[in-house]
């Protein structure tokens, strides 16, 4: 009963999958193209994307569309976020049902085991779940490195404003000098922005949207501290950054303790695993001797 189960679960996923693909390859054949950074099945997408279509996946589950859009903007910038959040969510759909689909293959190669079906469709359900963590994972990730820069970045300006550059002086002279360190998350940042005032936009308007793009409560003290006390300018605007620099100063120490902890925690599985093996080999040759 068990292998037929599987057997018709199997056909009816990879024929499903077949027909979908050659039915909607032409409407969603833009997926394919899309860059997004850490995908497998992308090449595979069609049909998944077409289910979640179907089903209104987005409109049942508004929050985890929203705290998956939210994340997506974050990584890969807020143009087309809402194709590139329904192309994430078919690839862990997809990844959820090939684990399913290896489970029922794995029940009818074990003669109707059920343990295969069993772990497949535990697994199709926590792969997603993973994808999603890993996801998260990156954001945090990316915000604590753009709070570890952010105090060197005001220092900086502190420095040069001092001197008596302008602000946006100031700004474009930090950017140019991390001009090739374009991968550090808050220079790509403020490299956009600089491009936004070059190409037309206020200083005003490209430093909201900065604010924006980074989503964190320190970019946007920050931005409106600046946008405050620019027209001050001299002393006044050096005292304001020195006074939010020494709050994210602050910030950047409890991030590194933070990290020192967790790399810590890390490391007691395999300095336990390490000692195992030490008294395995120190007291194995001592058992056989005195069994000797």
């Amino acid at each position: 009963m068990v292998t037929l189960v599987c057997l018709v679960m199997l056909v009816l996923q990879v024929g499903g999958w077949v027909v979908l693909n050659q039915m909607y390859t032409a409407k969603y054949a833009h997926f394919r193209h899309m860059k997004l950074e850490g995908l497998r099945l992308q090449k595979l997408s069609v049909p998944f994307v077409h289910m979640l279509h179907v089903s209104r996946a987005t409109h049942r589950l508004p929050l985890l569309m929203f705290k998956l859009q939210r994340s997506i903007q974050k990584l890969y910038g807020m143009r087309n976020s809402g194709e590139k959040t329904m192309l994430f969510l078919a690839e862990m759909l997809g990844y959820g049902y090939m684990v399913a689909a290896g489970g029922a293959l794995i029940s009818i190669m074990m003669g109707g085991e059920v343990t295969g079906l069993v772990l497949g469709l535990g697994l199709g359900v926590l792969v997603p779940v993973a994808l999603v963590k890993d996801l998260h994972g990156k954001v945090q990730k990316r915000d604590q490195q753009i709070l570890m820069e952010l105090p060197e970045l005001l220092s900086k300006m502190m420095l040069l404003v001092g001197a008596g550059e302008t602000v946006q002086r100031a700004l474009l002279h930090c950017v140019e000098r991390k001009g090739a360190d374009t991968v550090h998350p808050l220079y790509r940042e403020l490299l956009q922005t600089v491009g936004e005032w070059e190409s037309g936009y206020s200083f005003q308007q490209a430093f909201e949207h900065l604010s924006k793009r980074c989503g964190i409560q320190e970019v946007t003290i920050f931005t409106t501290t600046v946008l405050l006390n620019m027209r001050r300018g001299g002393s006044d605007f050096v005292m304001a950054l020195r006074e939010l620099s020494q709050t994210l100063w602050s910030k950047r120490t409890s991030i590194s303790r933070t990290r020192g902890e967790q790399a810590s925690s890390k490391l007691v599985f395999p300095m336990a695993l390490i000692l195992l093996t030490v008294i395995v080999l120190v007291g194995a040759p001592a058992l056989m001797m005195m069994n000797m």
